[in-house]
Order: C-alpha cells, then sequence, then structure tokens
C-alpha cells in the first residue's frame, strides 16, 4: 500500500478515535474509542495493561504460555519508546487484532508519529502485527539481516497455515506476513532527540536475527526471547545454545546496569536475575544432559528419559516445548 493512502487511513482512525472520546458518555477505553468495525481485524477482548518501565517508555505483558483460543495469541511481549523525533515500537505481537490493540494503547498515550518498528526476531508470535503498522502508519520496519532466515524452505507459510486453524478468527486468510522495509548487521543506532535508541544482534540464539533494543538515558531493555520468565522457552531446530548462553551473560553483565529489561515472555523486572538465572540454568541443563548422551553415542529416547526433569515440569509450555528443546539440542550438538 502506498504511504500517501497508508498515511490517510491513520490520520482517518485517529480523527474516529478523537470524535468518539469526545462524545458524552463515551470513554477511551481499551482501544482508544476506536470500533473494531473500522478496521479488518478480528475484535480481541483480552485484557492487554499498558505498563510503564520509565518516562516515556511504557510495555504490554503476554500470558505464559503456547498460543491458543484462550490467550487469543497473546503470549509475548512489546513496547515502545515516546522520543522527541517520533514513537520507536519494538515487536508488534502474534496477531493484527493484538496489534490493532497495541497501536490504539500507543494512541492513548501520544500523537506523535510510529517512525520504526524494530522486530525482535521474526518468528510467528511478533510479527502478525506488522502488518497493522505497515497498513496504518509510515513507520520503518527495521530487523536484522539474517531474518530472511525465517523464510527459507516451506516453514513460514506452514506456521501461518497452522495459526490461522489455532488462532482464528484473528489469525485469518488476510493474515500475511510483512518483511522488514531496512535491515541491520551487528549493531544500529537511532538518535532520536533527547534518548538513543541502539539496536543490537544477539543471535544466533533463539533464531538467526536475535534483537535486543537499548532505550539510552532510561537504560530500558527489551532483551527479546533472549530471556524468557516463567516459562519454558521455544528451541528451534536451528538453535545455537552456546551463543544464547553468551547473549544471556551479554544482559547480566551491561554496564550501566538496565533500570528495566522486558523479556520476550513473561514478567519485566528491575532485577532480572531471576529470568537470568532460569535461563542459564535451562540450557545450561540441556547442553549438559545431551552432550553427555552425544558423546557416549547414547540413543537420544533413552538418554532423555534417564535425565530428572522434575524442576520444570510444572512450567507453562513443558508438554508443548520441552522434548522437542530437548531433542534439538541433541542433534545441535551430535552436529558439531
Amino acid at each position: 500500500m502506498p504511504a500517501n493512502s497508508r498515511t490517510r487511513r491513520y490520520w482517518l482512525a485517529t480523527l474516529l478515535a478523537a470524535v468518539v472520546v469526545a462524545l458524552p458518555g463515551v470513554s477511551a477505553g481499551a482501544e482508544n474509542g476506536v470500533s473494531w468495525e473500522d478496521v479488518p481485524y478480528a475484535e480481541s477482548d483480552i485484557p492487554m495493561e499498558l505498563q510503564k518501565a520509565a518516562e516515556d517508555v511504557y510495555f504490554v505483558i503476554g500470558r505464559n504460555g503456547v498460543p491458543d483460543a484462550d490467550n487469543q495469541g497473546f503470549m509475548s511481549n512489546a513496547g515502545f519508546a515516546v522520543t522527541e523525533d517520533g514513537v520507536v515500537v519494538y515487536d508488534a505481537l502474534g496477531t493484527p487484532s493484538l496489534g490493532w490493540k497495541l497501536l490504539s494503547k500507543i494512541r492513548s498515550v501520544t500523537d506523535k508519529p510510529i517512525t520504526h518498528v524494530v522486530v525482535g526476531h521474526y518468528h510467528a508470535d511478533h510479527i502478525y502485527g506488522l502488518q497493522v503498522f505497515k497498513d496504518h502508519t509510515d513507520a520503518t520496519i527495521w530487523a536484522q539481516k539474517r531474518y530472511a532466515q525465517y523464510f527459507e524452505g516451506e516453514g513460514a507459510e506452514r506456521r501461518l497455515k497452522q495459526r490461522r486453524q489455532a488462532l482464528f478468527p484473528w489469525v485469518d486468510e488476510n493474515t500475511r506476513v510483512v518483511r522488514p522495509d531496512e535491515t541491520f548487521g551487528e549493531r544500529k543506532t537511532f538518535e532520536m532527540g533527547d534518548k538513543r535508541i541502539e539496536l543490537v544482534h544477539v543471535g544466533p540464539a533463539h533464531a538467526p536475527d536475535d534483537t535486543m533494543m537499548i532505550v539510552h538515558g532510561p537504560d530500558v531493555v527489551f532483551s527479546g526471547d533472549i530471556l524468557f520468565d516463567g516459562r519454558i522457552p521455544f528451541i528451534g531446530d536451528n538453535v545455537d545454545s552456546q551463543n544464547w548462553l553468551d547473549g544471556v551473560d551479554r544482559v547480566a553483565k551491561m554496564d550501566p546496569p538496565p533500570s528495566m529489561i522486558i523479556p520476550g515472555h513473561g514478567s519485566a523486572e528491575a532485577d532480572a536475575t531471576r529470568a537470568i538465572e532460569f535461563m542459564r540454568g535451562y540450557i545450561t541443563k540441556l547442553r549438559e544432559t545431551m552432550g553427555n548422551a552425544v558423546d557416549k553415542l547414547q540413543p537420544f529416547e533413552s538418554a532423555y528419559g534417564n535425565v530428572d526433569w522434575s524442576e520444570y515440569e510444572g512450567l507453562p509450555a513443558y508438554e508443548a516445548t520441552h522434548r522437542r528443546n530437548a531433542y534439538n539440542v541433541y542433534l545441535e550438538l551430535q552436529g558439531q
């Protein structure tokens, strides 16, 4: 869609919001007064609380677990920083409906233009909301250049087909995967007047294009899926578990220490020690147990069955992801 057309649609939605909010007896509400009938997305009624990390820096926290009808796909985190020169958004959530709710949350705080949308990495639970920002704003979408690996083979299309079933009607036949407008290598900095926004490539780890966003000044860090808190992470078949551990250590050793760290999943904390220790312990245990099995030429089934995993069994996403995580680390180490 041409930029001028997207601009017209954005200002139409903004004008409608202002008119509706101004009517007697009508409050802004969760969607800032804009009716779901005015956008081509299925209504999402799942609560989305906007939280403040620091002055002009905000975030939302999804539910822990795997995407399903109960959470409507809202199981990852996102946020944004308001600067003198505009708004920088980090991640767009896992459905267009959630992307619209996030955009409405931004508009409840500021009417400044959204200038950048940063993709933490190309996985379904973070990117299906991108089409909202593509269609309703003039923002430039940024990703680390290794994002392109997401589109190799049939994986991206297969995942979209699966989510159209698991998350219908919030992901439907009109949902599309939006590619970035711009890419970067290892680092990229945006000078945004009163704030400096830095993107740092910390992959390949959870994904090839793992990107951390640092809002300098308030020193807020959006770590992406380098950190999970309170649930079992997803470890894909292209994992680099050692580099993932290095990324976790990188967050732990940041100087100055962050005032707040917002992980890709789980609660945000001023002190991220719990999330750091959880991720370090989980990945280390996978590497040690599966590495020992590989060294002894032990088949995966018997190796997996001989390990005591009880410390993780009660956590969200354990049943859905843990066994596959162990298998993918086993294959990774087997190939080294």
